[in-house]
């Protein structure tokens, strides 16, 4: 995966970015690259565009040692279940204010959402309007490739990548249908019920050779099928779930409590948000497969089973609550029962009020990026040089998920440096310090 094929081609033309669901999230990456176009905000939390790393030449940005897309090349579209412009749902979802969206308003309200591949079994709690009618899931497969291949040619785009930006799935487990392309194609054609909306727009993808990042929890491109797919057509894939609030704070604490033997009693965590996110996870269908993803993060960084005497008995705990006034401002609060030495117990407490989509805003620009680059390079099939963005990355199978933020960073800039020709570096280097030392 992460040995270039040849020289690496460079970003030349625009980079279309296509996002199933335009919601919170969508729009708020929008107005900020739109705004940030006419120098008016900033990339924060960006590491694409604020981030650097050492190398033998200095300490550059991320964005001036690797040949990544300039803003101005960026070219939006997606789908939405609502109809509402960009710039309406922006207003809708509330997490930019009027002054913030006044400024790129035209542009945003250019941006209208094509009609979406949408199934309410898998997401009960939304009634959408805007939806794609359809005889088979083949046809709304091949409705969607049409989009993609009407946007490339509308907007005069060169290339294109697509992140899962809609909601969270109900919980289902991979089935014969997943099994092989042969059988999810056949699938498609018989309207299998287990091929969930979010494999449509994979699907569809990377039929057409778009890279594809899942944001969402959900049984995407983690199937044999879809990696099949993806090995055909030479495709990078990513996911799963946006690294934002709680667990960008567990796999920021949980590291450092593992690197000082500290053990690890009980880790209850609960959370309030009113977003269209928090509506759909009041489902608890759709919160099992969030809750799925979410727990999965302290065991690979504790490996209980490896040390059995710090965190042999941690009882871990997770829930969501929707509470329709928080809108888009989660908040997060985690109780952490800790021992320390001769098996004394201490607590951490932590309560973290964070704009979701605020977090995630940036890291959909970076996954876009990095994953246009990775094509550009060669690459195909899983990345996991890009676990750093998400809460349970996907590995290639028998490989064990990192979850430790600092390993994931050290990774992702090793890959960049491989890329580029540099020497990687080891992980108890400089690199634990994302600005290193300065050149000499």
């Amino acid at each position: 995966m992460n040995n270039p094929k040849g020289p690496l081609a460079p970003a030349e033309g625009k980079l279309g970015i296509l996002l199933p669901g335009m919601g919170a999230v969508a729009t708020t990456l929008i107005a900020g690259v739109l705004a940030m176009r006419k120098g008016t905000a900033q990339p924060i939390g960006s590491l694409t565009q604020m981030g650097k790393l050492s190398t033998s030449t200095g300490n550059p940005k991320i964005k001036d040692f690797a040949p990544l897309t300039a803003l101005d090349d960026l070219e939006f579209g997606g789908w939405d279940v609502y109809e509402d412009n960009v710039y309406e749902a922006a207003l809708n979802a509330g997490v930019l204010d009027y002054k913030t969206l006044k400024g790129v308003r035209a542009e945003m309200e250019a941006i209208k959402p094509m009609k979406a591949a949408f199934d309410r079994h898998y997401v009960k709690n939304l009634d959408g309007t805007h939806i794609k009618t359809y005889t088979t899931k083949e046809d709304l497969a091949q409705q969607v490739i049409d989009d993609i291949r009407n946007f490339k040619a509308e907007r005069g785009c060169s290339r294109l990548v697509m992140v899962w930006c809609g909601s969270t799935e109900i919980y289902h487990e991979p089935t014969e249908t997943h099994r092989t392309l042969a059988a999810f194609e056949e699938g498609l054609r018989n309207n299998a019920p287990n091929i969930a909306p979010s494999m449509i727009y994979a699907y569809a993808a990377l039929k057409e050779g778009v890279p594809f990042v899942n944001g969402a929890p959900n049984l995407t491109v983690d199937v044999p099928a879809l990696l099949e797919l993806a090995a055909t057509t030479s495709t990078p894939v990513a996911g799963k779930d946006f690294k934002t609030g709680q667990t960008l704070m567990k796999t920021i604490v949980a590291p450092g409590l593992s690197a000082r033997s500290l053990g690890v009693k009980g880790w209850f965590s609960t959370n309030i948000l009113g977003n269209r996110d928090g509506l759909v996870l009041d489902d608890p269908d759709n919160f099992r497969t969030k809750e799925v993803s979410k727990l999965s993060v302290l065991d690979s960084v504790f490996h209980p089973e490896e040390n059995p005497e710090l965190y042999g008995d941690m009882y871990h705990k997770v829930r969501i609550n929707y509470y329709p006034p928080a809108g888009d401002n989660k908040e997060s609060w985690d109780n952490i029962d800790i021992f320390g030495w001769m098996g004394y117990p201490m607590q951490i407490k932590i309560n973290f009020l964070c704009r979701d989509s605020i977090l995630a805003a940036p890291l959909v620009l970076d996954l876009a990026l990095f994953m246009d680059l990775a094509k550009r390079a060669g690459w195909s099939g899983i990345q996991e040089w890009l676990s750093f963005y998400l809460k349970s990355p996907q590995t290639e199978p028998n490989i064990r998920p990192e979850h430790d933020i600092f390993k994931q960073l050290v990774t992702l800039h090793n890959t960049l440096r491989l890329l580029m020709g540099e020497e990687p570096v080891a992980a108890a280097s400089e690199e634990a310090y994302q600005d290193g030392p300065q050149a000499s």
